[in-house]
């Protein structure tokens, strides 16, 4: 057995598609039995990227590995935590993508481990629709995820389509692994109709992913790409109204109304209490502001974004589409609502009309570590993959932005620009509502852990402790109480 241990702990991609390009986020430990490690790289097909992070305490390391023993020294332990984002380009069909840990150690000898393998496939290619019911020009693609909805509702957004006085579109229909029951019913509901396909999902997926496969299912004829829930309810013209309003731009999207399950209105408009943004590429990053229920967009959108990068914590498939679209050329805003977004406690987050509950109050340093792991981290690994994924679309302004925001965590003077933008409202510029501030919080926790854990031998001791939080959210507190207003 090698005296050097790493490990990956968190899941890469096993394939991608050929010709694509993004960025993989890195997280485990690296170790040696009898050395220290010095310096760390990220090996990627032999070319080496610096991580974010090394020697980063971790004391839940060495209980992980059955104790303290002389495979698994403590003190080796202890400081063994890395993570790292980098870039992945997939070449043809039939290669591979390697990851190696490459390590110098305190003697200067120079050793390399695998971390991971990652295979090159032929991309997909979306079955065709030889009977399509509709004209192929211009045809737009509905790309619906369900999941065990309830039925009324999914009978109301399915009418709502079938209304829609823009008739060149059919609707793909992605099921997420459905109860025997909710199935029966989907396909109840949808009957003969000839513009509906329905593919249901032979495991568990998540909305993320479903929405990803959604997309993938897509008839190669359409133009244009539409998302749609389970359980809301469009207006007649909202693909008609959309799809005039789309021009050049790569996405355009709309107002919508929020609306209880009965059809009561909560609210005219989602944008009381926070500006709307479509132009700022790092606002956009720091906190979305489209729907992908209430969008449409070109398929050159989907094929930059697929697949969905594999971020830390929870992920939204409309924050990564609406990146892409205006990282890779404009968006257009429709200024009145063209759908009820319909908030019930079976929706996939909730009742969002009630809000979110708060956690219990952390220690600061604590509380940093969640900004850093699901709010800063997240939002870094979709700039470093809009970077390569966008680099031949990118303005310079905005190539600017995502390069300031990923110098954000060793920068202080890319810090302070993160810091400072929620002054930003006091000229009405409101749209992030100073999430910015969590995330240079989560910043300030990595440097603040990283310096301490050099002089901090004890495991937990002040929070030294860089290991993987549970999954949670990590909204700035203005963000929170928007929602919450919902």
């Amino acid at each position: 057995m090698s005296d050097l241990y790493a490990r990956l702990e968190t899941p890469l991609p096993a394939r991608l598609p050929a010709g694509s390009a993004t960025a993989v986020f890195c997280y485990g430990a690296c170790f040696h039995r009898s050395e220290h490690v010095r310096e760390l790289a990220i090996l990627v097909d032999g070319v080496a990227h610096r991580p974010a992070a090394v020697r980063m305490p971790r004391p839940d390391l060495a209980p992980a590995l059955g104790g303290p023993s002389a495979e698994y020294p403590e003190d080796r332990t202890y400081r063994s935590g890395f993570w790292a984002t980098v870039p992945v380009a997939a070449g043809e069909a039939g290669a591979t993508i390697d990851l190696q840990a490459a390590v110098r150690l305190g003697s200067g000898r120079e050793e390399i481990a695998p971390l991971a393998r990652i295979e090159v496939m032929d991309p997909d290619s979306p079955q065709s629709w030889d009977d399509l019911p509709v004209e192929r020009a211009g045809l737009i693609a509905v790309c619906m995820a369900t999941f065990d909805p309830d039925p009324e509702l999914f009978r109301i957004q399915i009418d709502s389509l079938r209304e829609q006085t823009e008739r060149r579109w059919v609707c793909v229909i992605s099921d997420d692994e459905s109860s025997p029951e909710h199935f029966a019913q989907i396909e109840e509901t949808v009957g003969d109709d000839p513009r509906f396909r329905i593919s249901r999902s032979d495991r568990h997926l998540s909305f993320y992913r479903n929405f990803e496969r959604a997309l993938r299912l897509a008839p190669p004829e359409a133009e244009l790409l539409a998302l749609c829930d389970q359980d809301d309810r469009w207006y007649p013209d909202k693909l008609e109204t959309l799809r005039g309003a789309l021009g050049s731009a790569q996405l355009a999207y709309s107002d919508q109304r929020l609306v209880d399950a009965e059809g009561r209105v909560l609210r005219e408009t989602m944008w009381e209490g926070r500006r709307n943004n479509h132009t700022s590429l790092a606002s956009m990053l720091v906190a979305n502001t489209i729907t992908g229920a209430a969008s449409l967009f070109r398929r050159e959108v989907a094929t930059l974004a697929l697949p969905f990068p594999q971020t830390p914590g929870l992920r939204f498939h409309d924050h990564w589409l609406a990146l892409v679209a205006l990282a890779a050329g404009d968006v257009v805003y429709v200024d009145r609502p063209l759908y009820d977004y319909v908030q019930h406690p079976g929706a996939v987050f909730g009742d969002v009309a009630k809000g979110h509950r708060r956690g219990p109050r952390q220690a600061p340093w604590r509380g940093g570590r969640r900004d850093y792991f699901f709010g800063y981290l997240p939002r870094d690994m979709q700039a470093r993959a809009l970077l390569v994924a966008c680099e031949s679309r990118l303005e310079p302004r905005k190539r600017r932005a995502l390069r300031r925001f990923v110098a954000s965590a060793r920068s202080p003077l890319a810090l302070a620009w993160l810091a400072t933008r929620p002054l930003r409202a006091l000229i009405g510029r409101n749209e992030t509502l100073g999430s910015e501030g969590a995330l240079a919080r989560g910043i300030l926790w990595r440097w603040l852990v990283g310096a301490g854990s050099r002089w901090s031998r004890a495991p937990g001791r002040l929070g030294w402790n860089a290991s993987m939080p549970p999954v949670l959210t990590a909204e700035g507190r203005g963000l929170r109480r928007w929602r919450a207003r919902l």
